[in-house]
């Protein structure tokens, strides 16, 4: 019989791959500029499920991509715009290498650019899409916000970042929209609500970057250039749904208050208005002043299905979140030269608190040292030559820890010089049965109403003390008992016999808690003996889970044990 001979690997799942060679001659693209072609619209290679089918056989290492993803970036229009650059590069080299100084100039004025807005749109087609996504961004932002210009990126880009993330700790600081903080090894962790969005980002800290050799960082300033773009559309966005101008500007009492102050010192004229942005101590500018503006309240109409309780939780709760955003309203806190300014003043703006610092540390201090209205003052040394009776001087971990316990600490626990309690993580929920330190279980306990007792030294005093007290007794019953047993030697080595007595029998009395329990546990242990044999090994899963749990909580709980049992010795020894 006739017909076409079917050949090898020309049916199937092989024709929905093609390899990266193949895919960049097809887009006639050099590798970089594939690379960044397919970070801009989010293309990734994929893993086929028989690959050695895919591969044709062969065994050897190859990246695959989808074949409908790689037609879809035929009709990009960016891809034109690389293919320009190239021949623009061409002809530079050319003019730089025939001295044709005025055509170099030409070229560069008419340097091919290109934009990343349909780009965006079309990866983010609503805005709860682009917040949702964010996270990434804010990192990527605030990491190249923080690189020195030695040549590893360009400094547009550095400022761009500097000038965005600046943006949005303003947007958060106006909309009060922080709720967590965590200061960790890599840096500090943030977490803000944006319209019903937990959104979670890093800060590095303020330090000198030793730029890793084995870090790309073409791949990274290509996903930096699509972060910047994203952005700064959610910043547009973000700044109008709050009645503030964007880009955003100082407000008009703010900014001729600050016209005293000499800029230069500070920044060039062409910075001094980001500065004064990026100190985080100055409210912003609005569309329509707030005399103008009629606040007007929400009418609330009860949905069908929902129930009377919930909307009345759900209101409770919203109240109790804005009184959480006013936690540092009414404090007034200055802080010194010696502690990271610009994240304390992101908090302490961000619930509402007043704040300054030394006018030769950073430009926009609104208040000198000097003023005897200031609440608190954040140190971080050991000693302080002048200081005020009308403040409290705290250490920077108050502030950080108020954030995370929604309530003001007591100050007591974190004076300059004394040893600062543990520093928890607000991102850790325990569960029934963890572990929890004693330190959150004070916490808990605080955010309850209920205050401590007892200081700890008194606890310690008394602990000692009732150790002291159970040694003496169990020195006294070691004595009766010693005393006892010769009586009863003495008396056997003479032939007396014992002495015997009878007592009357006491009537148990039945429990009936202790019965049911028993009739529980025997229905249960009933009940799991007829199991099936699927859902017996399914139960037994839960419940080897549920004992790992138990035995990770209980040795938490011994090294917590050993820990001030070592802490307590120690400090036996240094007062004997």
């Amino acid at each position: 019989m006739g017909g076409t001979v079917k050949k090898k690997y020309e049916r199937g799942s092989v024709t929905n791959y093609i390899t990266r060679n193949k895919a960049r001659k097809k887009l006639q693209l050099s590798l970089p500029d594939f690379r960044r072609l397919c970070i801009l619209k989010g293309i990734y290679p994929r893993e086929p499920k028989h690959k050695k089918k895919v591969n044709k056989g062969s065994t050897a290492p190859r990246t695959f991509y989808l074949l409908k993803d790689i037609r879809f970036l035929l009709h990009e229009p960016i891809v034109r715009k690389f293919r320009e650059y190239k021949i623009f590069v061409r002809k530079l080299k050319r003019a730089y290498g025939r001295t044709e100084y005025s055509a170099v100039e030409r070229l560069k004025d008419n340097k091919p650019a290109y934009k990343l807005d349909h780009i965006v749109k079309e990866r983010y087609p609503s805005f709860i899409d682009a917040l949702r996504d964010i996270d990434d961004a804010l990192c990527m932002c605030f990491l190249f916000s923080t690189f020195a210009r030695t040549g590893k990126c360009h400094v547009q880009t550095i400022q761009l970042c500097r000038r965005l993330t600046v943006e949005w700790m303003n947007y958060v600081i106006a909309s009060r929209a922080l709720r967590k903080v965590f200061i960790s090894i890599k840096g500090i962790y943030y977490q803000a609500e944006v319209m019903g969005q937990l959104i979670t980002w890093l800060v590095p800290y303020q330090f000198s970057h030793d730029h890793p050799t084995d870090v790309d960082y073409r791949v990274m300033a290509t996903f930096t250039e699509l972060y910047t773009t994203l952005l700064g559309f959610v910043n547009f966005r973000l700044y109008h749904s709050l009645n503030l101008l964007y880009p955003p500007k100082l407000d008009v009492k703010v900014e001729s208050d600050l016209k005293g102050e000499d800029d230069d010192d500070y920044a060039m004229t062409s910075e001094s208005y980001l500065e004064k942005l990026s100190s985080l101590s100055t409210s912003l500018a609005q569309v329509v002043s707030s005399t103008e503006e009629e606040e007007a309240e929400l009418d609330k109409f009860p949905v069908e299905e929902e129930d009377v309780a919930k909307i009345e939780a759900r209101e409770e709760e919203q109240k109790q979140q804005e009184i959480e955003k006013k936690l540092f309203e009414g404090l007034k806190i200055f802080l010194n030269r010696e502690v990271p300014r610009e994240s304390l003043a992101f908090l302490i703006r961000c619930f509402g608190g007043e704040v300054s610092w030394d006018k030769t540390v950073c430009i926009g201090s609104t208040y000198d040292v000097t003023d005897e209205t200031i609440t608190h003052q954040v140190v971080d040394r050991p000693h302080i030559d002048k200081q005020y009776i009308s403040r409290y001087y705290i250490q920077p971990q108050w502030v950080y820890d108020c954030v995370n316990a929604k309530i003001l600490l007591p100050v007591e626990d974190y004076f300059f010089g004394v040893t600062l309690p543990p520093h928890l993580s607000p991102f850790v929920e325990e569960k029934d049965g963890d572990y929890v330190p004693p330190e959150k279980l004070k916490i808990m306990a605080l955010q309850r109403g209920e205050k401590p007792v007892t200081a700890p030294e008194e606890e310690e005093e008394e602990e000692e003390e009732e150790d002291d007290d159970s040694e003496e007794e169990e020195e006294d019953e070691d004595e009766v008992e010693e005393k006892t047993l010769k009586k009863m030697e003495e008396q056997r080595s003479r032939g007396k016999s014992l002495a015997v007595t009878v007592t009357a029998g006491k009537v148990k009395v039945a429990d009936p808690e202790r019965l049911e329990q028993e009739e529980k546990a025997e229905e249960k242990r009933l009940a799991i003996m007829m199991m099936k044999k699927k859902e017996k090994y399914l139960y037994d899963k839960i419940m080897f889970g549920k004992k790992r749990k138990i035995r990770e909580a209980n040795k938490l709980a011994a090294k917590r044990k050993a820990h001030d049992d070592a802490e307590k010795s120690s400090k036996k020894k240094t007062r004997k």
